[in-house]
Formats: structure tokens, C-alpha cells, sequence
């Protein structure tokens, strides 16, 4: 029996050849750090051999097609890496930090307005001058900078300069198990250190450049938000749902409501993504369709289709997610009228590889994950998924599409999801029937409102219909989330493990859509090896002993840990704050598959501040610490220091013998470099939570 789609998939797809080397070559130099040097003599090698085969006569270049096609697949390797290299900034010879030097005075251009922060106001900084010696180094790369809120002036802007005399400090992880690279995800954005400014630390400059580019965008983003402030006069729920909706403005979202938009599997209507650029790319077609100047000229469709596209693009701030559906549709827009037969997985592999061309740290972002594997495993499984029932009445027929759409997008996404989030929404399917539907609506009530706001009754009705309309979407995403069981939480998960789940779903696929025994085997196979790993990780679970001095910034949290069990001593608001819990403790606490919380462990025992654990001696000095000079020393493994208490640490030293200090984050950096100072004067070893990240120590049983 011959399989329907005979025509293999590189052929309909030409780019997916092209992408593949692509993607390896920038996993390479960024798992392998490979020199230029060897990247530049790797592309003119296989540049030569690839060449010499276009002089060869016909008959040797048909015998030697298979060599010609390796040579070019390894240039596009060579090619990724060499572009992966150059995107990072520390190679530029110009970066400000190959200049850089404590004390140092720097000219810093304001690169975007102001955001407040709860005890700052944020901004990204041009690095334009560096003056050290009284000589002025022309310098280039971005900075973040943080103004006390004391410290601001109500006229610095975007486009400002300003001259500053503080230290900077590097970007670096917290270090808490299963946190956030924060490090990482800066450095692909270029930035690698931050400064924190109070008023003496800096100068207004005269004078002001500007891009005017920039200057459009954040013009338009501040008319579009101040249309919405004004027309829809409603609460900060509705507000911050509507901003984020139409132009991914957060800053006036409630992280309660977000949080509930998570675990309904609904939180992509609120993060401007391919669906967005999606309900804007089917209105314009449709619209364009029905205009008949423009139906009868494809090139007339298309440049108002991609206009449209990327105005939009431009009015969401044009940020990396945005750009990549952008270009992902444009893609799909050129394909689609002009090329009536044309593969939907070639504009996706052509628009990947354009983008990773552009950005090779691409790759990483979860947007540009989510975004593609979304897409593509719509157009694999919706189909087979809604042909599998029918369904007679219209309007149920095409709820059973939405649900389809819905679920086809899920089977690629969800292992990405648990890995990168821990959870997985199990009502997704009745969050997205209520607000995929509504969201589209909203988007395009938003349209008319902000294209036509200047008309007196526009504003009014349309603003009062959006902010009903965004009102009652929350109220019922609310809703669903307190429902029992409506999000599997605390999901452990590993590279491992979102492999074996994607190997598990594309075997099991291709049984189903190809009904080849083989498929069915493959997949039981794949279950059965995350059935063990799975089981390897509990019983690693198990045995586990060992405590973590957890890095969160004035704050004592420390872990015991025995087995799935854990103890919690710190500050009691970390046991009442949500967001804090999230961020700092949660991932760790998932990632180490612990389940319960307990006063205490039979593993541990506990006398004011003195801790046994197992066979380990614990002192947890905070600002209570009090004791006298002992008549024989005490032996300790740890002294864990917190809260900034008022010790030397020579007397320290003289009541008890350690092996190892360690000073948490709950203590000032000031401190923190004294206790340093004294430990290499006693000759007593030490660890920084806060410089070096969270500590943790396995306990030896």
C-alpha cells in the first residue's frame, strides 16, 4: 500500500536542508567555543570544495553530487558558528568592557523610556564614551541601568545622555538548583553588566540623540497606551489585559492574573506571539479579498499584507517574539501568492534560518521555541485530529475545529512547557474555547478603537465594550482556575526527559497517521526508558541528603533536605510571599522533587542555632548570636552567617574550629568583603552566596 505523502519532506522542503547544518553549527560553537581562527580556515576550506565542483564536467559533479552536498552542508555549519561568534559582543573590539576599568567615568546614552520598577526606575544605556586618564576611548555595547527612585529627574528620557562614576557589576545568576539563567539570557541580549544610581552618581548632559526610527515606536506605544488609558476608564486588571493584548505593554499587569492565564494554558494571549500576527494576517487577507482593486494584483495584496504586518510589529515595540512571526508570515504571505503549491514547512525553515542568521540566539528563547513548534505541530496533527469525528451541526463543527486547533498545538509545546515551567494546565481546552475566541475579538475592537479613537463616540462606546469585554474573559479565566485539578503542578523535568517525552510523541504520531507496526513498537520502547528514568530519578530522590543556603537578596532561606522531605529555616515572609517563593525557592524545590514541607526531620537535630545533621555540626549565626569563649574549641563543618550579625570573626575563631564559612545573601556586600578580609588574615576558608550563588552541600551519610 503506498503511503499517502510519498514526496519526502527535504524535497517539499528545500530550506529545512539548509536550516539543519545551520542549527548545528551554532550548537557547536556555543557548547564548544571553537577560535575563529579554525571557524575562518573551516569556511574557506569547504567554500574552495564546494566551488571546485561547479568547474568539474557534468558526468564527475553527478558522480560526486552526495560529497558536493556535504561540503556545502558543512560551509552552513562553518557559517553558523562564525555567526554565533560574531554575535557575541565581547569580540568586538570596540565593547566597553575590553576598556572598562574600576573608577572610570562613562557617557551613557538613555536607550528607551523609563520603566518604574517597585523601588527603581529601570532603563537599557549605550555605552558611548569611556574617559579613563583623562582620555576619552570611544566604546559601543548596552548597559542596564537602575535609578533610585529619589534620584530621577521628570524630564530624563529616551534619547537622554548622561555621565556616570560608579562601579559596574557583572550580571550573574543566583545559582538557586532549576533557576532562571538570568546571566545567560542578558548576555544574549548583549548586556553583561548593571549599575544601580543614586543622584550623586550621575550628570545630565546637554543635548539629545535621537533614533528617529525609535522615536516613532515609542511615540506610537505611548499614543496606543494613552488611547487606552482614556477610553476605557476601568479597573488595572482590565487595563494591564488590554495593554499587553495589543501591544505587549506589562508593566501594569497583576502577577495574580497572569499567574491564573498560566495555569488556564491561556497565558499566550497576553504575550504578543504568532497568534497575534496570526488574527491580523487572516483579517487582512480577508479584507483585501473583498476589495476588488486589490484582489486582482498579488503584488498590491501582498505589499499591503506585509505593511500591515510589520506597522503592527512596529506599534508592539517590534521585540524579538514579535519579529519572529513577523517574519514567519511574511514568509508564509510570499509563499502563499505566489506560490500556490508552495510548503508550509519550507516558509517555516526559510523563515528560521533568515531569523537565525539574523540572531543565532534565537535559538535559546522560549518565544522562538514555542512559536515554531506551535505552528508546525498545527499544521501536522489539526488535521487528523478533526477528521477523527464528525460532526454534523455547523456551529459544533466549528467549536470542534478551535478544540482541534487547540489541541494540536499542545502534542509539540507541552514537553518545552513542563520543562521550561513545571506544570501543565489541564483545562486548556475550555480556557482557549472561551479565550482564543474573545482575545480575537478584543484585538480587533482595540484596532478600531486606537485607529479611530479622534472620532468622540468611537472612544467612548468602543473603550466601555473593550474593558467589558477583557472583564468578562478574566472573570471566567478566573474562574476556571480555581476549579479542582485545573493545572498539574510541580512538574520535575530534565533535558532527558523532555527528549524521551518528544520521542514518545513522535512515534507514537507516525504510528497513528502511517499505521506502521514499527511506530507502535518505537514508542513503547520510548516509554518504557522514560518509565526508568523516571524511576531512577525517584529513587536518586530518596537517598538525597543535603542542605541549601538558597541566594535571595536580604533574605535568610535555608533548606534541609532528606529524601523528598524538606526543613525550612529563614525568614518567615518567604513563606507567605508568592512571588518570592516562585522565583527564589520553587524551581529548586521542583527540580529536587521535594513534595512536603516539615517543622522538622528526624535526620536533623536542632538547638537554638546549633544544627546536626547526620554526622554534620551546623552553626546558623544570624544577629542573635551571642556565646563566650569556650574552654576547649567546638569542631563545626559549617558556619552558615545571616542577617548581619555584629561579629569578628577572630573571635569566632577562638570559640570554635570550622572547615567552612559561609555568608548568605540577607548579609551587605560591605560586610560581606570585611568577614573576606579576615578570613585570609585567619586563614579560614569561605563562600559568598551572593557573588558566587546559592551553596549547597550533600551531606555524607
Amino acid at each position: 500500500m503506498q503511503r499517502p505523502y510519498s514526496i519526502p519532506i527535504w524535497k517539499k522542503a528545500p530550506f529545512i536542508r539548509l536550516l539543519l547544518p545551520l542549527v548545528a553549527g551554532i550548537l557547536l560553537q556555543w557548547y564548544l567555543t571553537i577560535s575563529l581562527p579554525i571557524i575562518i580556515a573551516a569556511l574557506i576550506a569547504f567554500s574552495i570544495v564546494s566551488i571546485s565542483f561547479s568547474i568539474l564536467p557534468i558526468a564527475w559533479r553527478f558522480k560526486t553530487q552526495a560529497i558536493q552536498g556535504a561540503a556545502i552542508q558543512l560551509l552552513i555549519a562553518a557559517a553558523g558558528a562564525w555567526l554565533t561568534w560574531q554575535q557575541d559582543v565581547q569580540h568586538h573590539e570596540n565593547w566597553y568592557g575590553n576598556h572598562y576599568k574600576a573608577g572610570n567615568y562613562l557617557i551613557v546614552q538613555i536607550e528607551e523610556p523609563l520603566v518604574e520598577k517597585n523601588k527603581s526606575y529601570k532603563a537599557d544605556g549605550s555605552v558611548e564614551t569611556i574617559v579613563q586618564d583623562g582620555k576619552a576611548v570611544s566604546t559601543a555595547g548596552k548597559l542596564l541601568l537602575y535609578f533610585s527612585k529619589d534620584s530621577i529627574r521628570p524630564d530624563l528620557k529616551y534619547g537622554d545622555r548622561i555621565i556616570i562614576h560608579k562601579d559596574l557589576q557583572s550580571i550573574k545568576n543566583s545559582g538557586n538548583p532549576g533557576a532562571f539563567n538570568y546571566q545567560r539570557y542578558a548576555a544574549f541580549q548583549g548586556i553583561y553588566h548593571n549599575v544601580f544610581l543614586k543622584d550623586k552618581d550621575w550628570l545630565l548632559l546637554k543635548g539629545n540623540s535621537k533614533n528617529l526610527f525609535k522615536q516613532f515606536i515609542f511615540s506610537a506605544r505611548a499614543y496606543v497606551l494613552g488611547v487606552l488609558q482614556k477610553s476605557m476608564d476601568s479597573d488595572k486588571d482590565e487595563l494591564g489585559i488590554a495593554e499587553a493584548l495589543l501591544i505587549g505593554y506589562t508593566n501594569d499587569l497583576d502577577k495574580d492574573l497572569v499567574q491564573a492565564y498560566s495555569n488556564t494554558g491561556v497565558v499566550h494571549i497576553i504575550a504578543i506571539s504568532g497568534m497575534h500576527l496570526a488574527l491580523i494576517y487572516v483579517l487582512l487577507v480577508w479584507l483585501f479579498a473583498k476589495i476588488p482593486v486589490i484582489n486582482k494584483s498579488k503584488w498590491l495584496q501582498l505589499i499591503l499584507i506585509l505593511s500591515c504586518l510589520w506597522l503592527f510589529s512596529i506599534l508592539t515595540g517590534a521585540s524579538p517574539s514579535v519579529l519572529r512571526a513577523a517574519v514567519m508570515f511574511s514568509f508564509i504571505a510570499v509563499g502563499k501568492n505566489f506560490y500556490k503549491q508552495a510548503s508550509i514547512y519550507n516558509s517555516l525553515a526559510a523563515s528560521a534560518f533568515v531569523l537565525l542568521c539574523y540572531n543565532p540566539y534565537f535559538l535559546w528563547a522560549v518565544g522562538f521555541q514555542l512559536s515554531y513548534l506551535a505552528v508546525l505541530s498545527i499544521v501536522i496533527f489539526q488535521k487528523p485530529i478533526y477528521h477523527c469525528i464528525y460532526v454534523k451541526n455547523k456551529w459544533l463543527d466549528k467549536a470542534w475545529q478551535l478544540m482541534a486547533v487547540s489541541i494540536a498545538a499542545q502534542l509539540l509545546t507541552f514537553p518545552v512547557c513542563i520543562y521550561y515551567f513545571h506544570q501543565f494546565p489541564n483545562l486548556f481546552l475550555v480556557s482557549n474555547m472561551v479565550a482564543v475566541p474573545l482575545s480575537g475579538l478584543i484585538l480587533y475592537a482595540e484596532i478600531v478603537l486606537v485607529a479611530f479613537s479622534w472620532i468622540p463616540f468611537v472612544g467612548t462606546y468602543v473603550g466601555k465594550l473593550v474593558a467589558v469585554l477583557v472583564g468578562f474573559m478574566n472573570k471566567i479565566i478566573l474562574w476556571i482556575n480555581e476549579l479542582p485539578f485545573a493545572v498539574w503542578d510541580k512538574i520535575p523535568a530534565t533535558v532527558l526527559s523532555t527528549w524521551l517525552l518528544y520521542a514518545l510523541v513522535a512515534c507514537f504520531s507516525a504510528w497513528l497517521l502511517l499505521k506502521e507496526k514499527k511506530y507502535f513498537n518505537m514508542a513503547l520502547v520510548a516509554l518504557l526508558v522514560f518509565i526508568s528514568q523516571s524511576a531512577y530519578n525517584t529513587w536518586q530522590t530518596a537517598k538525597q541528603q543535603k542542605l541549601i543556603v538558597y541566594n535571595v537578596p536580604r533574605y535568610k532561606a535555608i533548606d534541609f533536605i532528606t529524601g523528598s522531605r524538606y526543613q525550612f529555616v529563614g525568614d518567615s515572609i518567604l513563606l507567605e510571599d508568592g512571588l518570592l517563593q516562585n522565583f527564589h525557592l520553587k524551581p529548586g524545590r521542583i527540580a529536587l522533587q521535594l513534595e512536603k514541607r516539615s517543622d522538622s526531620l528526624p535526620a536533623v537535630f536542632n538547638q537554638g542555632m546549633f544544627f546536626q545533621f547526620k554526622n554534620k555540626k551546623i552553626l546558623v549565626a544570624d544577629s542573635s548570636l551571642s556565646f563566650a569563649p569556650a574552654a576547649e574549641k567546638i569542631q563545626l563543618d559549617l558556619v552558615l552567617i545571616s542577617k548581619n550579625p555584629r561579629i569578628h570573626l577572630a573571635s569566632l575563631a577562638e570559640t570554635f574550629t570550622c572547615k567552612l564559612i559561609v555568608f548568605d545573601a540577607s548579609n551587605p556586600a560591605w560586610k560581606i568583603e570585611k568577614w573576606k578580609e579576615e578570613c585570609r588574615l585567619l586563614n579560614l576558608n569561605w563562600y559568598s552566596v551572593s557573588e558566587t550563588g546559592a551553596f549547597i552541600y550533600n551531606i555524607d551519610t
